[in-house]
């Protein structure tokens, strides 16, 4: 499931970009998403450490995408923000290998469906979830 903190970070993306290349200041995303501004800067924090937007502070500051719209794929976005993506515990990133993992029948499904999640979401660019279709 995608947390909150994921679905978010992808509105913080989408309110930067259709902002193009002016500084957005946070307290406008807030205001605009309707999300706490303390939640946001938990969520820019990670955005900024990530490489996916900078920030500028002082007059005029606020936060600017690091590349244009159509070279994000949403799911970078949602594994920096979310951590992993998998469906089952013993196909996370660092998980122990699974004692039953030659015995589980349902392992192959698993592995698929994870396969179509990551497929799917790296498919998506943000500027497919643009309004105007930047």
């Amino acid at each position: 499931m995608i947390s909150t903190k994921g679905r978010y970070a992808l509105r913080v993306m989408i309110d930067i970009a259709e902002h193009g290349g002016v500084s957005v200041p946070l307290k406008d995303v807030a205001e605009r998403q309707q999300i706490s501004k303390k939640y946001l800067e938990i969520i820019v924090k990670d955005l900024v450490r990530g490489d996916l937007i900078k920030g500028c502070s002082g007059k005029g500051g606020g936060y600017t995408l690091t590349r244009k719209p159509s070279e994000y794929d949403v799911g970078e976005i949602l594994q920096l923000t979310e951590g992993t993506l998998a469906s089952v515990a013993c196909l996370a990133e660092g998980a122990a290998e699974c004692p039953r993992k030659n015995a589980c029948e349902t392992l192959p499904m698993w592995v698929e469906f994870d396969r179509m999640v990551h497929d799917y979401f790296h498919s998506k660019k943000l500027s497919d979830l643009l309004g105007d279709g930047k």
